[in-house]
C-alpha cells in the first residue's frame, strides 16, 4: 500500500491510499476463505464451493467489501502513521470503481488535530498560591480520619435524624400508577446526602425502623424522564432498619491503629508536614491551571467543531466511569439530578473546548520549544502506569507492542505545563487571597 496526500489544508486533510492488484487478490481471497460456509450451491458441500463459482452466482463483487474492509483495518493506520497525521474523527471513503486485475484506489478525507503558532506562553503572570495549613485544618483532617474509622451501629432507641443512614424500600406513584425507575429494594440513603430530588429525604426524618411514609414530592421542570418533569408523585416507603456512625476516640491508641506512631502528638506532627507538602503540591498545580488559562485567553484560538464534540464526548465518558464506581448509571444520575443529556451536554461544552483548546496549546509549545521524551522518561512512565494498573511493566509492554507514543506524549505535555510554570512571574496575590487558607482535596 502507498499513500500520498491529494490536499493539504491545515486541519482537513484529503490523501489516498493505492492497493495493488495483488493486495486486493489476496484480501478477496481472504473474504472468501472466511465467508464460504455461507454459500449454498448445488452439487458441493457447505464451505466447499470453489470461489470462481460463487462469484459467477452472486456477481463479481460479492467478496469486494470485505476485501475493502479487510486491506482499510491496515492500511488505513498505516497511511496515517506514513503521513504523519493525528486524525480527531473518522474519516471520509470514496473510491474508483474496482476493476478486477487493477490497483485499487481509496481517497480518505480526514479532520486532523489542529497545529497552531502559539504566543504569549512566556513571561506570564500568576498569583502565588502556597499557604500555611492551620491547627484548625489538621483538626478537620483528624475528624475525616476519625470517620474513616467510623463503625455503623444500628439505632434502636430513637427516631431518625440528619446524617444517619436508612435502609429502604421505595416504590414511586404517578397519578396512582406506579412508574418505571421508580423503584428500589434495600437502598441505603443517608439523609441529607441530598441523592434524592429535593424534598425526599426530609421527609424519613423523625421516623423509626418499621414505619411506612408516604413521601409527597415534586419532579423538577427539568427532568431527564420527559413524563415526570414538573409532575406531583408519592413514594411509599418501608424503612427497614436506621444505622448511625460511631466514630473512635481520638487519643494515643486511635494514632497507633492508623499511623506508624505510639502518640497522638507524635502524629499530628507527621501528618501536618504531609498536609503542608500536600497543600504546596495543590498550589502548584492551581497556579499551572491558571497560567493555562491564561495562555488559552491570550491566543483566542478557532477549533473545529469535531474536536469539541469530541472532547465533550470524552468528558461525559469520563463521568459515566465516575458513576460506575459509585453504582450509578448516566441515566440515573441525569433523573435523580433532573437534567437531559441534552443539558449535560450543552453544561459540558464550555469545559470541553477549552480542554480541547490547551491540548493544542501545548502541542504547540511542544513543537515551538522541541520538547522531547527521553528514553528514561518513557520507561519511568510505563513503570508507573504498571504499578498503578497492578500489572508488570513487560505486560504493559507486550500490550503496546513496542509503540511508546501514548507514553511520550504524556510526558511531553507534563513538561510543556513545566515550561509555562517554571517561565512564568510569580507574584504576590491580592489580601483577599492570602486571607483564604490552604485548600484540601475532598477524600470522596
Amino acid at each position: 500500500m502507498k499513500a500520498t496526500f491529494i490536499e493539504k489544508t491545515g486541519d482537513s486533510n484529503k490523501f489516498e491510499m493505492n492497493f495493488s492488484a495483488e493486495e486486493f487478490e489476496n484480501a478477496c481471497s481472504r473474504a472468501y476463505k472466511a465467508n464460504k460456509d455461507k454459500f449454498r450451491v448445488d452439487g458441493f458441500r457447505k464451505g466447499k464451493a470453489p470461489r470462481k463459482l460463487i462469484e459467477n452466482m452472486y456477481g463479481q463483487d460479492i467478496f469486494y467489501e470485505e476485501a475493502i474492509n479487510d486491506l482499510l483495518q491496515s492500511g488505513y493506520p498505516q497511511a496515517l502513521n506514513d503521513l504523519d497525521l493525528d486524525v480527531i474523527a473518522q474519516p471520509q471513503l470514496d473510491a474508483d470503481e474496482i476493476k478486477k486485475g487493477e490497483d485499487v484506489v481509496i481517497r480518505a478525507t480526514v479532520l486532523c488535530f489542529p497545529e497552531r503558532e502559539i504566543k504569549d506562553y512566556k513571561g506570564v503572570e500568576v498569583e502565588k498560591q502556597f499557604k500555611t495549613v492551620t491547627d484548625e485544618q489538621l483538626n478537620d483532617r483528624l475528624e475525616r480520619e476519625r470517620k474513616r474509622g467510623a463503625r455503623m451501629e444500628t439505632v434502636e432507641d430513637r427516631p431518625s435524624q440528619n446524617d444517619d443512614t436508612v435502609i429502604i424500600d421505595f416504590t414511586g406513584y404517578k397519578d396512582g400508577e406506579e412508574f418505571q425507575g421508580g423503584k428500589g429494594e434495600n437502598f441505603e440513603l443517608k439523609l441529607g446526602s441530598g441523592q434524592f430530588i429535593p424534598g425526599f429525604e426530609d421527609q424519613l426524618i423523625g421516623k423509626n425502623a418499621g414505619d411506612e411514609v408516604d413521601v409527597n414530592v415534586t419532579f423538577p421542570e427539568k427532568y431527564q424522564a420527559e413524563e415526570l418533569a414538573g409532575a406531583d408523585a408519592v413514594f411509599k416507603v418501608k424503612i427497614h432498619e436506621i444505622k448511625t456512625e460511631i466514630l473512635p476516640e481520638l487519643d494515643d491508641d486511635f494514632a497507633s491503629d492508623v499511623s506508624e506512631f505510639d502518640t497522638l502528638e507524635e502524629y499530628k506532627e507527621d501528618l501536618k508536614k504531609q498536609m503542608q507538602k500536600e497543600a504546596d503540591d495543590r498550589a502548584v498545580e492551581i497556579m499551572k491551571d491558571r497560567l493555562l488559562e491564561s495562555v488559552y485567553k491570550n491566543n483566542g484560538l478557532e477549533l473545529p467543531e469535531q474536536m469539541i464534540e469530541n472532547e465533550t464526548d470524552s468528558m461525559i465518558q469520563e463521568l459515566q466511569q465516575q458513576l460506575q464506581y459509585q453504582g450509578l448509571s448516566l441515566d440515573q444520575y441525569l433523573q435523580f439530578s433532573g437534567t437531559s443529556m441534552k443539558d449535560l451536554r450543552a453544561q459540558t461544552k464550555e469545559d470541553a473546548e477549552k480542554r480541547a483548546a490547551s491540548k493544542v496549546i501545548l502541542r504547540g509549545i511542544i513543537n515551538q520549544e522541541k520538547i522531547e521524551a527521553t528514553e528514561e522518561e518513557i520507561e519511568k512512565e510505563i513503570a508507573d502506569f504498571a504499578e498503578q494498573y497492578g500489572n508488570t511493566v513487560e505486560q504493559v509492554k507486550n500490550m503496546i507492542g513496542g509503540d511508546t507514543r501514548y507514553f511520550a506524549d504524556d510526558v511531553q505535555t507534563r513538561k510543556a505545563i513545566d515550561f509555562i510554570y517554571d517561565n512564568a512571574v510569580q507574584v504576590e496575590p491580592s489580601e483577599e487571597e492570602k486571607e483564604e487558607p490552604a485548600k484540601e482535596e475532598s477524600d470522596n
